[in-house]
C-alpha cells in the first residue's frame, strides 16, 4: 500500500514538473503595427508628421499607377523628397526650376519641403506630357520600335527624363538617334524600363498646374 502510495506521488510530481515547462511566458505585448485605440484602426507609421516622410526610399511594385511613379522617383532621387543633384535638379522626381514654374511652383524651398507639392508636380507635368505627345502616344503606343515595345508610360517617362521635345525627335527619327541627358541616361533605356504601366487616369491637359490637379 506505502509502495503504491510513493509511485502515484512520485508520477503526479513528474507530470507537474514535466508541465510547467509548457507554460506560455506572461510576455508583456507592445503595440507595433497597431496604435493602441479601442477599435485598433489607427495604424503605426514611421510618423505622423508629413516632414518625416521626406526621406523615404522603399518604392512600390506592380503596375499600378503608384508602382509607375514610385519607380520613377527612385530612378530620380532613390525616392529622396529633398535630394537636390550636382545640377540643380530638384525632390524625388528631379525637377529643373524651369519646369517647376510651368506646372506653377516659384518657391523651391517650399517645394523641397513639401511631399504634397511634389507629387502634385509629378501628376501635372504628366498631364501636360500627355498632351503634347498625344498624338506620338496615339501612333506608336502598341508598337515595336529598336526591339521596343512602346506603351503610353514609357513615352510619358521619356518626356520625364528629356523632355517632350526629345521624344518627338526620337520618332522622327524612328529611334535610330539616342537622346540622352546630362549623365548619360537615353531616353530610351527611359522608354523600355517604365513600359507597361497604367498612366489611363492621367488626363492630357497643357495648362494643367498644381493648382488644377
Amino acid at each position: 500500500m506505502i509502495k503504491k502510495w510513493y509511485f502515484y506521488t512520485g508520477l503526479t510530481l513528474i507530470i507537474a514538473f514535466l508541465s510547467s515547462g509548457f507554460k506560455p511566458f506572461n510576455l508583456e505585448t507592445t503595440p507595433w503595427f497597431l496604435v493602441d485605440e479601442q477599435d485598433g484602426a489607427l495604424y503605426l507609421y514611421p510618423s505622423e508628421k508629413q516632414n518625416d516622410y521626406t526621406n523615404l526610399n522603399i518604392p512600390f511594385t506592380g503596375n499600378f499607377f503608384i508602382g509607375f511613379k514610385e519607380a520613377i522617383g527612385y530612378r530620380e532621387s532613390e525616392s529622396k523628397y529633398k535630394k537636390v543633384n550636382s545640377l540643380g535638379y530638384l525632390g524625388k522626381y528631379q525637377f529643373g526650376i524651369e519646369t517647376l514654374k510651368s506646372v506653377g511652383v516659384r518657391n523651391s524651398t517650399v517645394f523641397l519641403n513639401s511631399p504634397e507639392m511634389q507629387e502634385k508636380a509629378f501628376i501635372a507635368l504628366l498631364a501636360q506630357n500627355k498632351w503634347e505627345l498625344k498624338k506620338e502616344i496615339e501612333k506608336y503606343s502598341g508598337t515595336l520600335l529598336n526591339g521596343i515595345y512602346v506603351t503610353e508610360s514609357g513615352i510619358l517617362a521619356a518626356a520625364h527624363l528629356g523632355g517632350p521635345g526629345s521624344v518627338k525627335k526620337y520618332f522622327k527619327n524612328k529611334g535610330k538617334r539616342f537622346f540622352r541627358d546630362a549623365y548619360g541616361t537615353s531616353i530610351q533605356s527611359y522608354m523600355k524600363a517604365f513600359g507597361g504601366y497604367d498612366t489611363s487616369f492621367i488626363v492630357a491637359d497643357s495648362n494643367a498646374t498644381i493648382k488644377s490637379i
